[in-house]
């Protein structure tokens, strides 16, 4: 029965990959197409978890959970929730509002390429979802020592504009390296939209459905300083709720708030050998 199950699980992962579209010029290496059912939770396989709150050095509000109410399986997509609510965690300590944060860390990591997701964000005061990406070797190096790219992140008072940005070791947090991009005449939360980042050894460019909007290059770092893009990286996404940079719910703030996610794929070029 278990032999069973486990070719099932091979040709379903097959077909997944077959219905994603052929980008010319690159090879899909890793995706998630979000096809599962309904109300389940995700591929355990190819994420990660991460639970807690306070301990991301942002000042957040939220508590980050696994619970299907916060992260699931939804019309094709994953729906990551935030709620307003009273939660009580293992510690005993109370928190006002819970979301889910997902990690590709230790199951998928990779160096340059092509990283793209399909999204519509959620809106608001205090809400800041992101799609984003970490050095894997963050435990040993640390952060920023290891790198950080964000692929989009939003603030929700600035409804139709994202960020991309790249952090690293003195030029990160406030000054980290990075431009925006605005949505004519409409909010992103309005609709879903393609982010995506193309990272190549000595550039990376970031894109709003596939509109280039800006390039990152290690002359673009301050004197003395180190590009730390030439290691594997993994995945993050996650909906933020308050913190330093976006500010804090307040009356307009509407819960719950959604980030769905229609899909994550990652390629490499064609005649990329690492």
């Amino acid at each position: 029965m278990r032999a069973l199950v486990l070719i099932w699980m091979t040709i379903m992962a097959t077909l997944s990959f077959c219905q994603v579209p052929a980008r010319p010029g690159w090879t899909l290496v890793w995706s998630d197409e979000f096809n599962g059912q309904d109300g389940s939770g995700v591929d355990k396989n190819k994420w990660v978890s991460e639970i807690g709150g306070g301990k991301w050095g942002n000042n957040e509000s939220e508590y980050y959970t696994a619970r299907r109410q916060n992260v699931s399986i939804r019309g094709g997509n994953l729906v990551i929730t935030a709620r307003k609510g009273k939660y009580i965690d293992a510690s005993k300590k109370a928190w006002g509002y819970t979301s889910a944060r997902l990690k590709t860390a230790g199951k998928f990591s990779q160096t340059h390429g092509r990283f793209e997701a399909r999204i519509k964000i959620p809106y608001g005061q205090g809400i800041w979802p992101a799609f984003w990406m970490l050095g894997a070797d963050i435990d040993k190096a640390g952060w920023p020592a290891c790198g950080e790219i964000d692929i989009m992140e939003n603030i929700g008072k600035e409804p139709s504009l994202v960020h991309g940005t790249i952090h690293g070791p003195g030029y990160s947090g406030g000054d980290g390296i990075g431009s925006s991009y605005t949505l004519p005449d409409q909010r992103f939360s309005d609709s879903f939209h393609v982010f995506a980042l193309e990272w190549e050894p000595q550039a990376i460019r970031f894109y709003v459905d596939d509109a280039l909007y800006a390039t990152r290059t290690p002359a673009e770092l301050p004197a003395g300083k180190k590009w730390v893009y030439d290691h594997p990286f993994f995945v993050i996404l996650n909906l933020a709720v308050g913190g330093d940079w976006p500010g804090y719910p307040d009356a307009t703030t509407v819960f719950p708030q959604t980030m769905q996610v229609d899909y994550l794929r990652v390629y490499r070029k064609a005649d990329q050998r690492n």
